[in-house]
């Protein structure tokens, strides 16, 4: 089973976030989503100062089983890429709760997210 992580917010699509009472977020991929891609071999991600609205995709991953997008589950600008997944996407995989993709402000859209019980739930219909 999956770790899900309490006191983040979850996307259907498998992006966690962190929303900070600054209204800024950082955003990462869950456990689960790492699981189901199996080893990441490289990631692109966002340039600061991108704008995205929540589905919007902020970039993409390829694992050795395949490539898949990343959608960006809230609204936001980015203030700051995680450049060391540049060179070691494989971090993804082995802390996928500290191995941070981007950071982001003026966010919105967060409400609409899964807390971590209801993701659970979502992870069990899944399976």
């Amino acid at each position: 089973m999956s770790e899900i992580k309490k006191g983040l917010l979850y996307a259907d699509s498998h992006e966690w976030v962190l929303v900070k009472d600054d209204g800024t977020a950082v955003m990462g991929l869950s456990d689960h989503a790492q699981d189901a891609m199996g080893d990441i071999v490289f990631i692109n991600l966002p340039s600061v100062g991108d704008h995205f609205s929540a589905g919007d995709i902020l970039g993409d991953l390829e694992s050795v089983k395949a490539v898949s997008d990343i959608y960006c589950p809230i609204t936001g600008t980015v203030t700051e890429v995680n450049e060391v997944l540049l060179d070691s996407p494989e971090k993804i995989n082995q802390e996928p709760y500290e191995a941070w993709l981007v950071k982001l402000e003026n966010v919105s859209g967060a409400e609409s997210l899964l807390d971590a019980a209801a993701y659970e739930e979502l992870l069990a219909k899944e399976v």
